[in-house]
C-alpha cells in the first residue's frame, strides 16, 4: 500500500489518502506456448501482462537452443538472431518479418516490475519453423527382371517435419496397402512412407510403368522427374555370339540397359550394360539396321589379346549352335 496525508487548512480536518494496487505484482500469458509457422512467413509470439503496477517495467526476450540462452531483446531494442527481422508489440509481444529454419528453439519473455509484490514474471514459448522437402534423389532401376524382388529408393533432408514419402505409378498415387485399393489389389509391394523405400517381393510385367517420388510435409511437397522401369523376362530370345572373345556360345537375360550374361561354360552370372551398335561391319543387325551392343563390366574379361572393345551382337530369333 502506498498512503499519502492531505493537510487542510482552517476548520477542516487532514485525510489520508490510500492507493491499494490492482493485484500483488506482475503476470505474464501467453495465447500459444507451441508456436508452429512456415519458413519465410511473420509470426508474433504472445506475452501479455495480465497485471502490473509498474510503469515502465524491464522486458527482454531470450532465445534457448541446445540449452544455450542468448538476447534477442535487450534494454530497448531487438539484438542477437532477430536483429533487422523483429520488432516489439506492445505489451512485449514479438513479431519476426520471416521465420528462418534458424529460429527453431525456446523464448523466454522475462518482465521485472520493481514496484510490484511480486517484481518478476517469465514466460516460455517454444516456436517451430516448418520446412518445405527439397527435391527428393529418387533411385529407380531402368529395368528388372520378372519374378525377382527390386527397390526404389527416395530421400531429401532438408524438410521440416521429416518428410513423408509418396510414389506414383504412371502419375497415379499407390495406396501404402495395395489391398485397399481394387486398382492395386494385385500388385505385390510395400511402402515405407518413413524411409522413402518401395520394395517388390516378386516383379510382374505389370509393374513396368514410369515412377516418381514426393517428398511432403506440412510445408509443402517436393518431387523427383518420373523414370521408367522396364520388366522383362530371362532369356528372352536373343541368341548370342561373341564376336572376339574364346568363350562358348553364351546367352543372357537382356533388359532395358544392363543384365547379366551367363555363359554355358560355368553358368556364372558377368554383369553387362547395352550400347547400340555401329552401322555395318560386325555389329550391324539384318537389313544394315544397328545392333544392340552389349559392352562387359568385368574387367577380367577385357584381357590384353582383345583389340576392340569386347561387346557382343544380339542376333533374334535364332539358335544358338
Amino acid at each position: 500500500f502506498k498512503c499519502t496525508e492531505k493537510i487542510f487548512h482552517g476548520n477542516q480536518m487532514g485525510s489520508l489518502c490510500c492507493h491499494v494496487p490492482s493485484s500483488l505484482g506482475v503476470i505474464l500469458r501467453t495465447t500459444d506456448k507451441i508456436v508452429w509457422v512456415n519458413e519465410f512467413e511473420p509470426i508474433e509470439l504472445t506475452c501479455l501482462i495480465e497485471s502490473i503496477s509498474t510503469n515502465n517495467p524491464r522486458i527482454e526476450w531470450k532465445k534457448i537452443k541446445s540449452g544455450i540462452p542468448s538476447y534477442v531483446y535487450f534494454q530497448n531494442k531487438i539484438t542477437g538472431d532477430l536483429e533487422h527481422r523483429a520488432q516489439l508489440r506492445e505489451p512485449a509481444n514479438i513479431l519476426i518479418f520471416n521465420a528462418s529454419r534458424s529460429d527453431t528453439a525456446e523464448y523466454r519473455c522475462e518482465v521485472a516490475a520493481i514496484e510490484d509484490q511480486r517484481d518478476f514474471d517469465e514466460i516460455l514459448i517454444s516456436l517451430a519453423v516448418r520446412v518445405k522437402p527439397v527435391v527428393p534423389r529418387c533411385s529407380i532401376p531402368e529395368s528388372v527382371t520378372v519374378g525377382t524382388s527390386t527397390e526404389l529408393r527416395c530421400l531429401e533432408n532438408e524438410g521440416f517435419p521429416a518428410s513423408q514419402y509418396h510414389w506414383f505409378y504412371n502419375n497415379e498415387e499407390l495406396p501404402r496397402d495395395p489391398k485397399s485399393s481394387p486398382r492395386f489389389v494385385n500388385f505385390s509391394y510395400i511402402i515405407n512412407p518413413d524411409t522413402g523405400s518401395l520394395k517388390f517381393r516378386r516383379v510382374k510385367k505389370e509393374d513396368a510403368a514410369e515412377y516418381y517420388c514426393q517428398a511432403r510435409n506440412d510445408a509443402g511437397y517436393a518431387q523427383c522427374s518420373p523414370q521408367m522401369m522396364e520388366v522383362c523376362e530371362w532369356i528372352t530370345c536373343l541368341c548370342i555370339h561373341f564376336l572376339i572373345l574364346p568363350l562358348p556360345h553364351p546367352y543372357c537375360s537382356v533388359c532395358g540397359q544392363s543384365g547379366h550374361a551367363v555363359t554355358h561354360v560355368d553358368q556364372s552370372p558377368v554383369a553387362f550394360t547395352k550400347a547400340r551398335g555401329e552401322g555395318g561391319g560386325e555389329g550391324t543387325a539384318p537389313n544394315d539396321e544397328p545392333a544392340p551392343v552389349v559392352h562387359f563390366k568385368e574387367p577380367a574379361l577385357r584381357a590384353g589379346s582383345f583389340v576392340t572393345d569386347t561387346s557382343l551382337v544380339f542376333k533374334k530369333d535364332q539358335q544358338c549352335k
